[in-house]
């Protein structure tokens, strides 16, 4: 009776300290998940951050090339009405979990951006212009985010790679559908990008 106790408890025991690990190791792996959804986070805003810095900057510019009488009224348009339609999105932390709203927010910022680069490619045309310090600096300042808005997109996809393969690898991805952890978008180049621009003259 004794000997069939202790195997018994042994047997017993076996099965706790089993139990005890896949808890622990179930744990440690939720923990990650919220770590790297958390760094995925942390990242969209700072996407985020040097958009609104490009959207601020985008006024003072169309207000100092407006006060070129000549230059070209539907290139100034084009930035207002682009910046404008980015502005009525409302972005939130759920656009990382809804692929269409993230094709749209991305969609909406290409625009913007190919509408400033006709902005800039025009204003080639207006010698005084580009002389202007005021729009020299603004100019510059543009650059320097749109450099900014690269690499932090560069960052973003490096994150969310991470993150995706974490959620889609076994046996975390057991936990990772539990819990609601799903697949995140990645930044996209615009359609037609892969081919150069023609340069007429």
């Amino acid at each position: 009776m004794k000997k069939g106790m202790i195997i018994g408890l042994s047997i017993a025991g076996g099965i706790l300290l089993l139990i005890l690990i896949i808890v622990m190791w179930g744990v440690g792996s939720y923990n990650k998940l919220v770590n790297l959804n958390e760094s995925v986070n942390s990242s969209w805003s700072q996407v985020e951050n040097q958009y609104q810095r490009r959207a601020d900057l985008i006024p003072n510019l169309v207000n100092t090339v407006k006060g070129y009488a000549n230059f070209e009224r539907g290139v100034l348009t084009d930035v207002t009405e682009a910046r404008a339609k980015v502005s009525q999105m409302n972005v939130t932390k759920e656009v990382l979990n809804d692929p269409q709203a993230f094709a749209k927010f991305q969609q909406l910022q290409g625009n913007l951006s190919n509408a400033l680069s006709r902005l800039l490619v025009t204003v080639e045309n207006y010698p005084n212009l580009k002389a202007n310090e005021n729009f020299l600096q603004l100019q510059a300042q543009l650059e320097g985010t749109e450099n900014r808005i690269s690499v932090e997109r560069r960052n973003f996809n490096e994150v969310v790679q991470q993150y995706n393969v974490s959620i889609r690898r076994f046996p975390t991805a057991i936990f990772a559908g539990m819990f609601g952890f799903r697949y995140k978008e990645y930044f996209k180049s615009a359609p037609g990008t892969e081919t150069p621009p023609k340069v007429e003259f």
